[in-house]
């Protein structure tokens, strides 16, 4: 497994901070584990939230129709890859 990337380092500790997640440290968290379901459990409020956040943050738009939006969400790596890819 690749470590974390310093952008993914970055979303990792976003994450934690706008979802008030204070029983998880940055280290707990792997770039590819699921988000969702299994993975950390986000649920649909924190998606809006982080959503909200990134936007902030990065100046990009998520948005919510977007036919991407779940695979953009389903991992710290695939998040910072949507973000850099804005970026660039």
């Amino acid at each position: 497994m690749q470590p974390k990337s310093e952008l993914e380092k970055e979303v990792t500790e976003l994450i934690i901070e706008s979802l008030n997640l204070e029983e998880v440290s940055a280290d707990d968290i792997e770039p590819d584990q699921a988000l969702f379901g299994e993975g950390l459990a986000l649920d649909s409020i924190d998606a809006l939230e982080l959503a909200l956040a990134v936007t902030q943050k990065y100046a990009i738009q998520i948005k919510a129709d977007d036919a991407k939006v779940k695979e953009v969400f389903a991992s710290v790596r695939n998040l910072s890859a949507f973000i850099a890819n804005k970026q660039a």
